[in-house]
């Protein structure tokens, strides 16, 4: 009889923090003396409120110590956080699928985007976006700009004909004039102004969904993992 396959464990929280740590300090190799620095500084000053505030025990500095060892690692795992962020855009910044990766998982809930490309040249990996919003529809090209212009204007083409009346806005990921940098797309996103309601911006996502071609026989780059990512391939 065969034995059924055990679900796939998940990676605690230690073993996310130590894998998220050691992909950190790859870019970062300064990150663990700077995390020591703040935990040793936290309890300085923990001890210094603890001394300056009375009665003076040694008890109360053992206290505000031990406060000021906990402030410092909260404030070391933010550092770590905003860093491994960091490096992960340095990372994925010029990969096919970054731009997937990003509006999938970084433009919160006022905004509806897929990893999923909405048009591609399978030979030379160039891919277009859709983010659906409060501030409309947005459209981002990925790879050379010269070689988008056919699949931006065919996919701008198509969300003016089933949203008529709200604004689309076109982006370019890179690092030219009028470009946007990977690690400032979902701010720029985000800073759009509101042009639409919730139940516009509900209406707008059936509408582009019922008229969408199915891309799954395409080589399509789904979003990548930061964690995982490996060195470009020349285009």
């Amino acid at each position: 009889m065969a034995k059924t396959p055990e679900p796939e464990k998940r990676p605690g929280f230690f073993s996310q923090i130590k894998s998220l740590f050691r992909f950190t300090k790859e870019a970062y190799p300064w990150l663990p003396w700077a995390q020591l620095a703040i935990l040793i500084g936290g309890i300085l000053i923990g001890l210094v409120v603890g001394y300056l505030i009375p009665p003076l025990q040694w008890w109360t500095l053992l206290l505000w110590g031990i406060t000021g060892l906990m402030l410092g690692v909260l404030a070391a795992m933010f550092l770590m956080t905003r860093l491994s962020t960091s490096a992960m855009y340095t990372k994925i910044d010029g990969m096919p699928g970054a731009t997937g990766h990003v509006i999938s998982t970084s433009l919160g809930r006022r905004w509806q985007a897929s990893d999923t490309p909405v048009g591609i040249n399978p030979k030379t990996q160039e891919a277009v976006y859709r983010a659906v919003g409060r501030g409309g529809i947005v459209v981002v090209g990925e790879g050379a700009r010269g070689r988008l212009t056919r699949l931006i204007n065919e996919e701008r083409s198509k969300a003016q004909r089933v949203a008529n009346g709200v604004p689309v806005t076109v982006l370019y990921v890179g690092h030219g004039d009028d470009e946007v940098a990977i690690s400032d797309l979902a701010k720029t996103i985000k800073k759009i102004p509101k042009a639409i309601d919730k139940a516009t911006m509900a209406a707008v996502i059936r509408r582009i969904e019922s008229v969408s071609q199915s891309l799954s026989s395409l080589p399509i780059p789904k979003g990548i993992d930061p964690t995982k990512v490996r060195a470009q391939r020349p285009r």
